[in-house]
């Protein structure tokens, strides 16, 4: 108990946080404070909020005797939730605003007090409008406030309260300073700053009944007599709804209950550019009735919870729906101040419950549709039904017929019979009630002929367009009232632990609830089942329609299908309404356009469209029921299974999107998907055919009958990879599974499906699924055969790559590459992915041996690509098909020719030629491959060919320039299959010109000099030059006039030029010069870098690689002349010390062994004496030759004693070794026996001491002993 200290309160109020406020007749507001916690202070107590400190003083101090002003008590106080204001009405009928803050929690604070709101007419507010009631007289009461409630932002944006009068009159206050469209927008921020009147209703007028009454009555500008004004009592005011107690009447007081006019507005005469007054303004329904006793107070009867909470979830997020607060049931009222007709199909009729001296009665408001259904119900006239469609309009009204024939309003109000259901459908298709489909602006047209003795500037005319009729609106209107809530907004949303905004906090959950989703799919459903019979059984413009042709093109096809003068012979009311020209304008038909369409084939066109609405209908209906499936399987579960990427998507997908875009068909893939999962996964809750019936009974666009094959797969899959242990059974479920999904190639999902067969070891489905999807994808080959469109090239090819990485992932997988990343996949399968080489082996050959077989060039493609990649080129030749050969040579050169298998072997040597284009390192293991192709299919040719084409292929980029060792491999291997096609021609007596194998020697040898060349150059460090020429010749390939003129003469590398001269058989007198002077530049240079030592090496090197028999290339005369002057020089000078043989084991060795030429050349010189004049050099002649004759010697000794040269020589002291080749024989020892004779001759006959020349005379002679005896 609290104590008042005196102050008797008035009136209470409460807010929805808690707050309780009071008034008192004090003219004070006190807030009634209370708390559950413990403290000093009380637990309930009474603060004034409205007093200050001088008043408080007042009150305690002076006593109650010498206060002498007049209080004002406060005797009314109503509370604007929305806004967080207070109005107060005290006994002297001021008004005051108070305000509590944004956010309601703050102090209370006098916004402003009008002490003259009851009287517009005086200050300060006379004169303001001219259409208020004249000025009261004298002996007229001044009328008093009655009830005082605050608008919704739902009714009006910038008014905020009405005022009822006791006369009836509504005043309609703002707080804000503004007027206009802008006030009263963001309400929560925009604090009241005054209180104004911004309009005025008259009071409603008497006399009127209740019952089934139409339209509405204008109040405006009325004017009653004094004697008929209304005593209003008391008023209660909700959302639109007006309910008075009237007691001017004196036998019986009245309730009169005033509503917003749902009627569409009465075409009213107005000139053009201007519009009535009148018809713009607030229209009103007003029914009186008469009851006992007068009405002290009403309320509105609420929604039950249930209904409630199924309103608040369809429009939580419409309009200003998104303030809601609990409890749900208070805040569904706000839609009643929408009107009837928006709300109608979904809110039940509205209830007030009215308290009156007598008891309680309850008020129930008909909406439109109840006055229509009681229409239809009763032996109406068809008037009353016409003037009904007249008032609300066709499309309304219209709208209303569906409503009832499909019976979809409030569960409470579905008790429609079917006679009445019945009656409104035969409405909703009376061309009578709703009109015909039209050319809009025809109208228009007519309109502009000049009246007579007129003039006329003439009217706008509008654009010829199809204008359809009355049911179409109205199946438009009732449909997107259906789909409004839901439509635009997001089906999902994150809902977060308080505190937090961050979207990994929260879980994924459905916005809409189960509730809420039922009824409407059940009102959709409804909805499209009874547009379906109505076209099945060919009602209305359906049957007018699809007497004209073939119904099915009518209603799917688009453009004209109807012809000029296209009507039907059948009976239809239509017929008698849909003609395709007045008679009455026949004669003006020459003046007048043609129109674009017949009315024959505009019906067909309304047709067409109210077929696409409930094509719309359905698959909302179907995406309703999805998503209540989806839900009772826990959407935060479900939605855990699709990707980061997906999962966005699902959270921003609008119910829009999931019934029109491809993302919301994607979306629903991937849900159903998980759903199935669920079902059929290791902890499974049910079988495959349990969640299929209802799929496809429920949505069967979202999951048809290739999905419920699919998902049977599935099942089969996953039961065999649960047989790890019985291999028989698990192939045979995998085939069931493969033969499944072979029907449904193009619909399923093969990147999981796959995966899963691939973990089976079931590589058939593996190759064959996505191959069957990729031909499934162009059935008709085009982009095979070219004749696709170019529009659509790019995304098919793109589809059908996809289907093919398929295939190639599995040998990927198979051969190790990505391992890591397949391995998570495979474990939720639970099949090891360990595989033995053995049988990786196996399975690799298994994939190729099927793809090979299917006849899918592009594939193919994919398939060597993907092979060369992993390094399977050995399979890839082995298993590779027919295509293999031209597939390596588009890839390997695009724009080279055709490499062919030789046929006419004779013209191998002229196509070894035209090889200038570049060719790039990716394209040089194509042409390898192409190359080791020929190799196994014994296209010798060829396969020299592909090698020579790799030898001299040339590169623009230097980085891809192969080295020159890898050139010579590539040669050596063309020179041998060259040779091996030579000897399989001889075989099979085939004969074949061996000009090719000499034209790949020769550019063999060539690029031997080359090697050589290139390596001398890099051994020159001090060059700069001859680095830079070493860098020229890894280029490319040099010819052999190349590498003579611009790289070994330049560089002096005088061993090469011998061996190019020698190979290009360089003759002639002026050649023979040329290799005379090399061979003296050579010795030369030998000399001087080593002596004669040096010189005999290089003699011996040198001469081993050219031809002895060649004198021009080995000019034996000038060299051993050369060397033998050189040494006697060096000897005599003590320069260099030279032993006697070492000359002539130089030359023996440049003449590969062999004597006999050796021999020739010191008799030549030891017989011309002008080139010798000197006898210590003819001495050393002869000690040369006595070498050379004993080493002739030994090789004659060896072969009599059948030993070695090494062993003959210990008989004659030799250390060198002859060639024995034809000299092992009578004929050679008596030769040298007969020269070593002549040779003791001449050195006898040389004039020197007999010291010097004994030594070479007793060396003959013991070596013609040796020979003579008999051993």
């Amino acid at each position: 108990m609290i104590a008042t200290d005196g102050v008797t309160m008035t009136c209470i109020t409460c807010t929805e946080k808690g707050q309780i406020f009071l008034a008192g007749r004090d003219g004070h507001i006190y807030e009634l404070q209370y708390t559950t916690g413990s403290g000093w202070r009380k637990r309930c107590r009474k603060v004034c909020l409205t007093t200050g400190i001088g008043s408080l003083l007042s009150r305690w101090v002076v006593p109650n005797t010498f206060k002498f002003s007049t209080v004002d008590p406060i005797v009314d106080m109503v509370m604007d939730e929305e806004r967080n204001t207070i109005y107060t009405r005290t006994e002297g009928m001021k008004m005051q605003l108070f305000d509590l803050g944004a956010n309601g929690d703050g102090p209370l604070t006098k916004i402003t007090e009008e002490k003259n709101i009851v009287d517009p007419l005086d200050a300060p507010y006379g004169g303001r409008r001219t259409n208020a009631p004249p000025p009261r007289t004298a002996r007229s009461p001044k009328p008093s406030i009655v009830c005082i409630s605050p608008l919704s932002a739902m009714e009006s944006k910038w008014l905020h309260a009405v005022v009822v009068l006791s006369d009836g009159k509504r005043l309609f206050l703002t707080t804000s300073g503004g007027i206009g469209s802008s006030v009263g927008l963001n309400s929560g921020l925009r604090r009241p700053t005054c209180l104004k009147i911004v309009a005025t209703r008259p009071s409603p007028p008497l006399g009127v009944g209740g019952g089934l009454t139409f339209g509405a009555v204008s109040a405006a500008g009325r004017v009653h007599p004094e004697d008929l004004a209304l005593k209003v009592e008391s008023a209660f005011y909700s959302a639109g709804a007006l309910i008075m107690s009237d007691s001017s009447a004196t036998a019986m007081s009245s309730l009169l209950a005033v509503q917003k006019g749902s009627a569409a507005q009465l075409s009213l005469p107005s000139t053009f550019g201007t519009a009535s007054r009148a018809s713009r303004a607030l229209r009103e329904t007003v029914s009186a009735l008469p009851v006992e006793g007068r009405m002290l107070c009403a309320s509105d009867v609420l929604p039950l919870p249930d209904a409630a909470y199924m309103l608040q979830s369809l429009y939580a997020d419409v309009e200003c729906f998104t303030g809601f607060r609990k409890p749900f049931e208070k805040a569904c009222i706000k839609l009643w101040a929408k009107g009837d007709l928006p709300t109608q199909h979904i809110l039940p009729r509205r209830r007030v419950v009215v308290f009156n001296t007598m008891g309680l009665m309850e008020v129930i408001f008909n909406r439109p549709v109840d006055i229509l259904r009681k229409l239809f119900d009763g032996n109406t006239l068809r008037s009353q039904i016409e003037e009904f469609f007249n008032r609300f309009g066709a499309g309304e009204a219209a709208a209303m017929c569906l409503m009832i024939a499909a019976k979809l309003l409030y569960a409470e109000d579905s008790l429609i019979s079917n006679s009445v259901s019945e009656k409104a459908a035969e409405a909703f298709e009376d061309p009578g009630l709703v009109g015909m489909p039209q050319i809009a602006g025809t109208t228009a047209l007519s309109n502009t002929r000049t009246q007579a003795g007129g003039f006329s500037m003439g009217q706008v005319v509008q654009e010829a367009e199809p204008l359809f009729s009355g049911a179409y609106e109205g199946l438009c209107l009732c449909s997107s009232r259906l789909l409004y809530p839901i439509w635009e907004f997001p089906i999902m949303v994150i809902r977060r632990p308080a505190g937090t905004n961050k979207c990994e906090d929260g879980v994924i959950v459905c916005r809409l609830s189960a509730g809420a989703m039922e009824i409407l799919e059940s009102k959709i459903h409804s909805l499209e089942t009874f547009l379906r019979s109505r076209r099945n059984k060919r009602r209305g413009l359906y049957g007018y329609v699809a007497g004209l042709g073939d119904s099915g093109s009518i209603l799917y096809k688009t453009g004209p299908i109807i012809g000029p003068g296209g009507h039907s012979n059948g009976r239809s009311p239509y017929n008698s309404q849909i003609q395709d020209m007045d008679p009455a304008d026949k004669s003006a038909s020459n003046k007048k356009p043609r129109l674009l369409y017949t009315s024959a084939e505009l019906a067909a066109m309304e047709v067409r469209a109210m077929e696409c609405l409930r094509r719309l209908l359905r698959r909302s209906g179907e995406a309703l029921f999805l998503l209540q499936l989806i839900c009772q399987h826990n959407v935060a579960r479900l939605a855990q299974t699709l990707g980061n990427d997906l999962h966005k998507k699902l959270v921003q997908l609008t119910f829009h999107q999931l019934v029109c875009s491809e993302d919301g068909d994607q979306l629903a893939m991937c849900l159903i998907s998980a759903l199935m999962e669920y079902y059929i996964g290791p902890e499974g809750r049910g079988t495959v055919e349990e969640i299929s019936t209802k799929l496809k009974e429920g949505c069967p666009s979202y999951f048809n009958e290739s999905d419920y094959k699919y998902y049977l797969a599935v099942e089969c899959l996953e039961r065999a990879a649960s047989m790890a242990n019985n291999p028989d059974e698990r192939d045979i479920l995998a085939r069931d599974a493969f033969n499944l999904l072979t029907k449904i190639p193009e619909s399923a999902d093969l990147s999981a499906i796959c995966k899963r067969f691939e973990n089976l070891r079931f590589y058939e489905a593996v190759v064959r699924l996505p191959l069957q999807k990729a031909q499934a994808l162009d059935s008709n080959a085009d982009i095979t055969n070219g004749q696709i469109d170019p529009r659509h090239h790019d995304t098919i090819m793109l589809q059908r790559e996809q289907c093919y990485e398929i295939v190639m992932n599995a040998l990927r997988t198979l051969k190790g590459v990505g391992h890591s990343r397949m391995q998570s996949a495979d474990k939720s399968s639970g099949v090891a992915t360990a595989v033995d080489p053995a049988s990786r082996t196996k399975y690799i050959k298994q994939i190729l041996q099927l793809s090979v077989q299917w006849p899918d060039t592009v594939f193919h493609e994919h398939l060597y690509k993907t092979l060369i990649e992993l390094g399977l080129e050995n399979e890839l030749l082995e298993y590779g098909g027919s295509d293999l050969a031209s597939f390596l040579q588009s890839a390997g050169r695009k724009h080279q020719e055709e490499v062919r298998a030789v046929s006419s072997v004779t013209s191998g040597a002229a196509k070894l030629h035209d090889l200038s284009a570049p060719i790039l390192t990716s394209q040089t293991k194509y042409l390898e491959l192409l190359a080791r192709y020929y190799v196994r299919k014994g296209e010798r040719i060829a396969a020299a060919r592909m090698f020579l084409i790799l030898a001299e292929r040339q590169c623009s980029n230097s980085e891809e320039v192969p080295t020159l060792d890898k050139r010579y491999e590539y040669l050596r291997d063309a020179v041998l299959q060259a040779k091996s096609a030579g000897i399989e021609a001889d075989s099979s007596r085939k004969p074949i010109d061996s000009s090719t194998v000499d034209l790949l020697e020769g550019k063999l040898t060539v690029l031997r000099f080359q090697m050589q060349i290139k390596q001398e150059l890099e051994l020159m460090k001090a060059a700069k030059a001859a680095k830079d020429k070493a860098k020229e010749l890894s280029l490319n390939l040099k010819s052999i006039t190349q590498l003579y003129n611009d790289y070994a003469v330049p560089f002096e590398l005088w061993e090469v030029c011998l061996e190019m001269l020698s190979f290009a058989n360089y003759s002639g007198d002026a050649d023979s010069k040329i290799l005379r002077e090399i061979w003296a530049r050579l010795l030369d240079e030998a000399l001087t870098k080593g002596g004669v030592a040096e010189a005999c090496s290089v003699v011996k090197r040198v001469g081993s690689k050219l031809d002895p028999a060649d004198g021009a290339c080995l000019p034996l005369d000038i060299i051993c002349l050369h060397l033998e002057k050189a040494a006697l020089d060096r000897l005599s000078s003590g320069e260099e010390l030279v032993g006697d043989d070492d000359v002539a084991r130089a030359l023996l060795g440049a003449c590969k062994g062999l004597p006999e030429p050796v021999l020739a050349v010191y008799d030549q010189l030891l017989l011309n004496g002008a080139i010798i004049p000197s006898l210590n050099l003819k001495l050393r002649l002869l000690r040369s030759v006595l070498a050379i004759l004993r080493e002739w010697g030994i090789s004659v000794i060896a072969h009599r004693l059948g030993t070695t040269s090494t062993g003959a020589s210990i008989f004659l002291d030799g250390t060198f070794s002859l060639n024995q080749t034809g000299t092992a024989n009578q004929g050679a020892r008596d030769k040298i026996i007969s020269l070593a004779n002549r040779y003791m001759t001449e050195v006898r006959r040389l004039n020197l001491p007999q010291n010097q020349t004994e030594n070479v005379y007793r060396g003959f002679r013991e070596l013609e002993e040796k020979l003579l005896s008999p051993y």
